[in-house]
């Protein structure tokens, strides 16, 4: 076994913690396509 298989910081699902990862990327990405269209439509 590795050695760093015995002390373990976290035991939690990576896949929880990749979902959540995405999740956050993928509102950030909207909010900043938002914000480009209302600039888009204002300057019109």
């Amino acid at each position: 076994m590795n050695e760093f298989e015995h002390d373990v910081q976290s035991k939690r699902n990576d896949a929880i913690d990749s979902g959540i990862g995405f999740i956050v990327s993928f509102i950030g990405f909207s909010a900043i396509f938002v914000v480009a269209t209302i600039i888009d439509i204002v300057a019109r």
